[in-house]
């Protein structure tokens, strides 16, 4: 299957299936990153088209004094993620989806990446535009860093084309289940 195919159809199911109330356990992530991470820097996303959402695990530990970063889409399918916190206000961008006014870069070393779909080797099919996989790209020239997928667990497919520029992620955190 195709992954403009498998795309479309996830994101019917999507739609169809979308729960509010199913959430990550922001305990699983809290152990994580602390494990991971002396100094955690948190890039995260604002979730839109009924992704699952983040922003309640970000608030979290925005209040344990982590600092988080939100994306910036840029010229030429390129985004930067940039320092936020929730007392400040975003602007919406081109496409709809807010993202912080530009202040100060801020490269993540846990790097929060939504996701359609996700395979048992943690591939995962985005919107695409391949935003995150240029992303992912430049941060491993730059940094050491965790990619975590946050999806649910109906995302889930048997497998995910890849191509050379697919970037696998370092684990898959659903409702339900974590994947690593």
């Amino acid at each position: 299957m195709k992954k403009s195919d498998i795309r479309n159809k996830i994101l019917n199911i999507r739609q169809k299936r979308f729960d509010p109330l199913k959430k990550i356990n922001f305990h699983i992530i809290k152990d994580f990153i602390f494990n991971n991470s002396a100094k955690p820097v948190i890039g995260g996303y604002v979730p839109v088209n009924y992704e699952i959402d983040c922003l309640n695990i970000l608030k979290k530990l925005e209040n344990e004094k982590i600092k988080i970063s939100l994306p910036v889409i840029k010229n030429n399918n390129d985004m930067e993620f940039y320092r936020y916190s929730f007392k400040f206000p975003m602007k919406i961008n081109k496409y709809g989806i807010p993202e912080p006014f530009k202040s100060k870069i801020l490269l993540p070393n846990i790097l929060f990446v939504p996701l359609v779909a996700f395979d048992d080797k943690l591939y995962r099919i985005g919107y695409g535009g391949g935003y995150y996989d240029r992303y992912l790209a430049k941060l491993e020239k730059k940094k050491l860093f965790k990619s975590i997928g946050f999806a649910f667990s109906f995302q889930k497919v048997n497998e995910i084309p890849i191509n050379n520029f697919d970037k696998k992620l370092d684990l898959v955190i659903t409702e339900n289940k974590f994947y690593k």
